[in-house]
């Protein structure tokens, strides 16, 4: 049987900010990454989704980004090799510490936003990056697409890899994300998107947004938890993929 992890970025609320839908997306996955408080979440969020990940039987990883808030983590930034590895190694304890408390096991780290995309084309920081994870755990699964320099950075390392793709985002014909910028990079339509998954699980290809088809490996799928469909799209996916008998289980059992 061909398996698949089902992951979303969740616990991205804090202080007066409701964003997304995580207690109604949390039944649908089998992976959560949770963000670290520094471009979403807060400690009470971060202690309230964890227990809300134990309650549904799911895995939870780490979604470090950049210090930036105001910008949600989407804006690019220039650090140095150190600031990056010690981002990491600040957030995903700080996380360890509530799943530890809840008497869990912290499965994966995912980079959020800027600095998953710039980790992604940048060997310099994406060796910092999974250093900084090393230095933390060197059982936690890096979340990338596979052939990224984020995975060969970890696959230098030692650490374990689980390559990831995107449900509702459109590819470039190198197989890098559209940039969130441009039109047609958020995919809105749900048969669309779920065809797609299919295609890149089954087929081991997406097709760019160039018309070009290009290859790909689907370990993990991604719902971005933001996304005001991701319910319905989250839904829809997992009914798809037990209709096609494709098993849905957390990265710990099968990488």
């Amino acid at each position: 049987m061909i398996m698949i992890d089902l992951n979303a970025d969740l616990g991205e609320s804090f202080g007066a900010y409701t964003i997304g839908m995580d207690s109604q997306v949390i039944p649908c996955i089998s992976s959560a990454n949770l963000a670290c408080g520094w471009h979403a979440g807060d400690p009470i969020v971060m202690e309230q989704t964890v227990a809300l990940a134990k309650k549904n039987g799911i895995a939870i990883g780490a979604h470090p980004s950049f210090p930036d808030q105001l910008g949600f983590g989407r804006r690019n930034m220039t650090i140095s090799s150190d600031e990056a590895r010690c981002y990491i190694k600040y957030q995903v304890g700080a996380l360890l510490a509530f799943v530890r408390a809840e008497g869990m096991i912290l499965q994966h780290v995912k980079p959020h936003g800027a600095l998953y995309n710039m980790a992604c084309r940048d060997e310099t920081l994406a060796m910092a990056v999974c250093k900084g994870i090393a230095q933390v755990d060197r059982t936690l699964i890096v979340l990338a697409p596979a052939g990224s320099c984020l995975l060969q950075a970890a696959e230098r390392l030692g650490l374990p890899t689980a390559g990831e793709v995107f449900a509702d985002r459109a590819y470039r014909d190198d197989g890098t994300l559209v940039p969130r910028g441009m039109s047609g990079a958020v995919i809105r339509d749900r048969d669309k998107a779920v065809q797609r998954v299919i295609q890149m699980i089954e087929q081991g290809t997406v097709d760019s947004i160039s018309g070009r088809k290009i290859p790909i490996t689907a370990q993990s799928v991604c719902i971005h938890g933001d996304n005001p469909d991701a319910l319905k799209l989250a839904r829809q996916l997992r009914c798809t993929l037990q209709e096609r008998g494709i098993g849905i289980a957390t990265l710990r059992e099968f990488i």
